[in-house]
């Protein structure tokens, strides 16, 4: 009798295995006017999905896009995520009005048993997902990808509290660190690691994450900056001056990127960069970076992670960038920001008999701000040591501190006139959050509960 019981257990076992990952990476074309996408490859990619089976259809409302898998026999809906994308971004840029483009980008989704079909969606001007693109999948296709990727060092657990299906599993990369220096990118992720969990809502949630990190070798120190001409060719690619702002830090090589973030568990991901110039970069379930040298890199590291993992804004608005805003301000995704100042997403954490507008010292703010950010592009134009650019920031830390901690309303939850990079038309929660500042104030009301939600769709 032992026997036939031991042999139906070991095929539970093997029913219950969560599947493995599939992976569609795609080109994304087009220009200010128009899109459309393309299948690049197929990769089932060698670890199991580390996401709960249970909450496969996400519940967020976040992102600029989403896409959906379901049964292509039956319609069943399978597996939907939101998300954000470099294209979605370029899009709005003056270079889009001007040329056609293509970026690589992926879908990550449980590999299912059956044939099914694919749609990515995108929203509309008010705010509807509408879908753009619909195509057939057969999972049992011979030609999916399926050789073992490259070595990239070993996979070290930084913090393992769990099955990575009951978990958020956050994966850190390093990128620009010879094999020489991975002792040095360890050390860099524990110390980030730390900081992203001694704010909250994160510090109350430590027990629900799994910390992962991966450092391929690369052959040269350090990554591009090519507005001061240094140009390296490092395994996933970062480069400062993305979309022609010197601070900006993507990676525009995706394949690189994925195939080597397979060879962890992950949900999101932080690229660190072994460089010491204040530049990061953060997009919506793709991934966020951060150089590591930085002097503000406690600030930097968790601001930029807020942009990937729940999709927050940036409340700032004073700073150059290269994306632009509809003249119709339209109310956004993002969870911290909105339009409607009388009837905002946060209206259930206002503060009792709070003004909507909600007044602030905007115009000396303002004022001292626009001051502020000349000087920075002085600093950067005649490309001065980074210590001068460390102490601006200091100065400008110790004096927003002062004017924004000492307002009528400071430290209330209303709705701030300047954000989402307008400072007109768009209204943040509170006079100062880590999104708006690098001031030690952490997260807006906002931005925890956004963050709150995000944390509660993956760990059990």
């Amino acid at each position: 009798m032992i026997r036939p019981l031991l042999v139906s257990l070991a095929t539970l076992a093997c029913l219950a295995a969560p599947p493995r990952t599939l992976r569609v990476d795609y080109g994304h074309t087009g220009d200010a006017a128009s899109e459309r996408f393309g299948v690049d490859r197929v990769v089932l990619e060698p670890l199991p999905w580390p996401g709960d089976p249970a909450k496969a259809v996400d519940t967020s409302n976040l992102g600029k896009y989403c896409f959906e898998v379901a049964d292509r026999a039956t319609g069943k809906l399978l597996y939907s995520r939101g998300f954000a994308s470099i294209y979605g971004e370029w899009e709005t840029t003056d270079e889009a009005k001007a040329l056609s483009r293509t970026f690589s980008e992926s879908l990550r989704f449980p590999r299912p048993d059956l044939p099914v079909r694919i749609q990515v969606k995108k929203r509309d001007g008010g705010n509807a997902f509408k879908a753009l693109w619909t195509f057939d999948l057969d999972p049992r296709d011979p030609l999916i990808e399926q050789a073992q990727p490259l070595e990239t060092g070993g996979l070290i657990a930084l913090q393992k509290s769990g099955d990575p299906s009951d978990k958020v599993d956050f994966l850190i990369l390093g990128d620009g660190y010879m094999a020489a220096e991975r002792g040095k990118f360890e050390a860099q992720a524990r110390k980030v690691m730390e900081l992203l969990f001694q704010q909250s809502p994160f510090k109350e949630h430590r027990k629900d994450f799994n910390v992962w990190a991966l450092c391929p070798s690369s052959k040269e120190s350090g990554i591009s900056r090519p507005s001061t001409g240094v140009h390296r060719r490092t395994p996933l690619g970062t480069t400062y001056d993305a979309f022609g702002s010197e601070r900006y830090v993507l990676t525009f090589d995706n394949r690189a990127f994925r195939d080597i973030a397979a060879q962890a568990p992950y949900e999101f991901v932080e690229i660190l960069t072994n460089s010491e110039t204040y530049g990061g970069g953060g997009i919506h379930n793709l991934y966020s970076t951060a150089s590591a040298g930085n002097s503000t890199i406690g600030y930097l590291f968790v601001h930029e992670f807020g942009h990937h993992f729940a999709g927050l804004a940036d409340e700032y608005y004073t700073s150059d960038v290269a994306v632009t805003n509809s003249p119709s301000r339209p109310e956004p995704w993002e969870p911290n920001a909105t339009a409607d100042p009388k009837n905002p997403k946060w209206k259930a954490l206002l503060t009792p008999d709070v003004p909507l507008p909600t007044p602030w010292k905007k115009a000396e703010f303002e004022a001292h701000s626009h001051a502020y950010q000349k000087e920075r592009r002085a600093i950067r134009a005649a490309n001065k040591p980074e210590s001068e650019m460390d102490a601006l920031f200091a100065r400008e830390k110790a004096y927003e501190t002062r004017l924004l901690g000492t307002d009528a309303h400071s430290g209330q939850v209303g709705a701030f006139e300047g954000a989402n990079y307008e400072a007109r038309g768009y209204f943040r929660s509170q006079e100062d959050c880590l999104m708006f500042t690098r001031n030690d104030v952490g997260f807006c009301a906002a931005c925890r509960a956004a963050i709150e939600r995000v944390i509660r769709q993956y760990a059990k």
